[in-house]
């Protein structure tokens, strides 16, 4: 059962070959690559803006409505645990316009369900395979040459991180311009037309992985007792996705509060601010392939946790406000693409099962960051919700230094 429950003669067909290693994958492939994995990322969120027409339509309560969408998040977290290694284990452009393809059918059937549970069950579907993101990050971290690695991965986690932004814009203005069931339509078309682009449009590599894939599963969890450097990035980057969360979370309720009040709209506005963390992934990727991953990290949580600690206090502000999330999203997308960068090395041949690894845990944080954010707002008020983000920034600061530490103290003694 090592190789997975497939029988030897499967093994040796075209499926399990050993890679074609493309060190010099094209810019324009890259640059698809990102294109493709805002949409396929974007797909888990447009329905969240229009949750009360969903409702209206389905004779459903806002919190059904509201269980249902927490379905998508679920089926992404199973998505990368379960899909995101199949991109090692066979052609990667087969796997992902096949997922592409589930989230164009899934789209549609959302689009025409009538139950507010079938809702939910579809939505777990469309979450697992928006996964598709992940998957194309590992792709290109494998097809990259190394001295261009970084660099590439913040081109498609640019990506990502616009899909996450557009979705919801893009969602709420669609479902106010032709009805959410149309809206959901146009996703649905446009990841079809993705899922047979990238048939011609990635490289033809073949699978890496020899293991099989429930032997590729297995091997997952082990992963970190085998590689400090995955276990260090978990531990990091779940610090500050937690926090990442956590602020975004408890803006929310912050501003919906008095003395402020303002609408979910209002409130959505300050989503804009993102868009620098956007292009921060994209330069951060390019310094981590000149000056290396752990100085764009401390550099990226400073200015995080600076943000964050003048956010305690910026908020009667609007503009102070939307200044400081800017950074805080800049410095936390530049940390979270050289991190990434430095588990997608790990094994560059075959790296989707690191992927997975690192992402399952990363999430898992942003869940609890996101349930904690909203009750400490609540419980604790706004000032100490921010100065325990910062807190945790900092922490995760720390165990980047420690660490450094430890190696030296190590090499000296070996010296």
């Amino acid at each position: 059962m090592g190789d997975g429950g497939f029988s030897p003669a499967f093994r040796s067909c075209s499926f399990y070959a050993r890679p074609v290693h493309s060190q010099n994958i094209r810019g324009s492939v890259v640059w698809f690559a990102s294109l493709a994995a805002a949409l396929g990322t974007a797909a888990i969120y447009p329905l969240q803006p229009a949750i009360a027409e969903v409702g209206s339509a389905l004779g459903a309560s806002l919190g059904a409505v509201g269980v249902a969408l927490a379905c998508g998040p679920v089926g992404y977290l199973c998505g990368l645990a379960l899909l995101v290694p199949l991109v090692d284990q066979f052609p990667p452009r087969y796997v992902l316009s096949a997922q592409f393809g589930a989230l164009a059918v899934a789209l549609g059937l959302n689009a025409v369900v009538g139950q507010v549970w079938l809702l939910a069950l579809v939505l777990g579907v469309l979450g697992a395979c928006s996964s598709v993101g992940a998957g194309l990050s590992s792709v290109t971290a494998r097809l990259a040459s190394p001295d261009r690695r970084a660099t590439a991965l913040g081109i498609v986690t640019a990506g990502i991180s616009a899909g996450i932004l557009a979705g919801r814009i893009v969602g709420g203005w669609l479902s106010d311009l032709i009805g959410w069931r149309a809206m959901l339509g146009v996703f649905a078309a446009g990841c079809a037309v993705v899922a047979v682009a990238v048939l011609f449009v990635l490289p033809p590599a073949a699978g890496a992985n020899n293991r099989g894939y429930l032997a590729t599963l297995r091997s997952i969890p082990g992963l970190y007792r085998r590689y400090p450097v995955l276990r260090l990035a978990a531990v990091r980057g779940t610090l500050w996705f937690f926090a990442f969360c956590a602020v975004w979370s408890g803006i929310a309720v912050a501003l919906s509060k008095p003395p402020f009040s303002y609408s979910a709209e209002h409130i959505g506005t300050y989503a804009f601010a993102g868009v620098l963390g956007i292009f921060a992934t994209r330069i951060a990727g390019a310094w981590t392939d000149r000056v290396g991953a752990r100085r764009v990290i401390l550099c990226g949580l400073s200015l995080a946790g600076a943000a964050s600690a003048v956010l305690a206090f910026a908020l009667p502000s609007t503009v102070s406000t939307l200044l400081c999330l800017a950074l805080f999203d800049a410095g936390l997308f530049a940390a979270q693409v050289a991190n990434q960068s430095t588990v997608l090395a790990i094994e560059p041949s075959a790296p989707a099962r690191f992927n997975s690894a690192y992402m399952v845990v990363y999430f898992a944080g942003g869940s609890l960051g996101t349930a904690f954010g909203a009750t400490a707002a609540e419980r604790m008020g706004w000032p100490v919700t921010v100065l325990s983000t910062a807190a945790v920034l900092a922490g995760a600061a720390v165990v980047t230094l420690v660490h450094r530490a430890r190696v030296d103290a190590v090499s000296v003694q070996v010296s």
